[in-house]
């Protein structure tokens, strides 16, 4: 099959590779129709994730059908089709079982892309398929269910609710990517004051606007002038880190108000300063997390019911044997101005009835 493969930190190709197969009971290998690059992907390709051994194919995130599975699989069987998470989970072990997925010690946890091989390919092998895998109803997009691997559960566990969004609170998020957008569309739903959106790309501030954020800023001194200005100098209940560098992490530390959090889901490559000698008499949380996905379902059904604006925040369309070039326009999004960059094989009006 063809995959997108790592070579070391700048190098990756679509090239050829083994198929997968089954190697333990509870595998299931999936027929990938659609997936998208995450911004993590890019960290990889500039050497930010080293536990990423070159020869891995990269991507943790897709939609596909079962086509094999193994003996103790039991709630996906070949035909359906399903959502892939960006997370596996074991259920068995002390973190399955509290829920924190992404934790996994059993051979769970990231590991698509990471650790094994992952998604940007024709066929992948997903481990533990019952707890790893959802069936999609049939009037959901791929290419908006994709969006339910990765990006929309990380923004709501992660920053919305590690953050503690409540009804009323001004909200600052620190980066208007994917990720940022989603936790503007997800903070929505708890009703806040004020969201405020800080990005350094004029197109993504206009996205952030266009999905519920009611002030943008560029970043830097004219964004904490803007979070002060709105809250009367309090400073944001909750601010949202959705970028990975230093600069914006210690940002967010001096828009947030006393007793305020700061919700960390940036994934960084750098050390950042933590000015405890201004945050240690603020009473303020600071949080961090990898996704655990627990909220996939409920997610899903929101989609299904029209309820997240997915389709929204994809921009460019590719074919799977387009990915180095899908991959090029996501790394360049400054210039071309991308969000989600969706790839996928031509959808046909097929409906699969499951029977018992």
């Amino acid at each position: 099959m063809k995959a997108l493969v790592f070579h070391g930190p700048g190098r990756s190709a679509w090239e050829d590779v083994a198929d997968p197969g089954v190697q333990e009971a509870t595998d299931a290998i999936v027929r990938v129709d659609t997936v998208t690059i995450c911004g993590t992907d890019l960290h990889i390709l500039k050497g930010d994730v080293p536990e990423v051994a070159p020869g891995t194919v990269l991507g943790h995130e897709a939609v596909g059908e079962v086509v094999e599975v193994g003996a103790d699989v039991r709630t996906v069987r070949p035909g359906d089709r399903v959502l892939v998470s960006c997370i596996t989970a074991c259920g068995r072990c002390r973190f399955c079982r509290e829920g924190a997925y992404g934790q996994c010690r059993g051979g769970g946890g990231w590991i698509l892309g990471h650790l094994i091989n992952g998604t940007q390919a024709e066929y992948v092998r997903v481990p533990h398929a019952d707890l790893s895998t959802y069936l999609l109803p049939g009037a959901v997009d791929s290419k908006d269910a994709v969006l339910l691997a990765d990006i929309f559960p990380t923004a709501y566990e992660v920053g919305v609710l590690n953050g503690r969004v409540r009804p009323g609170d001004t909200v600052a998020v620190v980066g208007a990517g994917p990720i940022g957008l989603a936790v503007i569309a997800t903070a929505r739903l708890y009703s806040p004051e004020k969201i405020i959106a800080v990005d350094l790309a004029t197109a993504r501030l206009d996205a952030a606007k266009r999905l519920g954020a009611d002030a943008v800023a560029t970043a830097g001194e004219e964004a904490e002038q803007l979070v002060s200005d709105l809250t009367d100098g309090l400073g944001a209940d909750v601010v949202v880190e959705a970028v990975g560098v230093p600069e914006s992490f210690e940002m967010c530390t001096r828009m947030v108000r006393p007793g305020g959090h700061v919700a960390n889901v940036g994934v960084h490559g750098r050390p950042a300063t933590l000015h405890l000698e201004d945050l240690w008499i603020k009473n303020v949380t600071i949080t961090t997390g990898l996704v655990d996905t627990h909220s996939t379902p409920t997610l899903l059904r929101m989609l299904a019911a029209g309820r997240l604006p997915a389709a929204s925040l994809v921009t460019h369309t590719f074919p799977l044997d387009r990915m180095e070039e899908a991959y090029d326009v996501f790394a360049r999004a400054a210039d071309t101005g991308a969000l989600k960059v969706v790839l996928g094989e031509p959808q046909h009006d097929v409906l699969t009835v499951r029977t018992p």
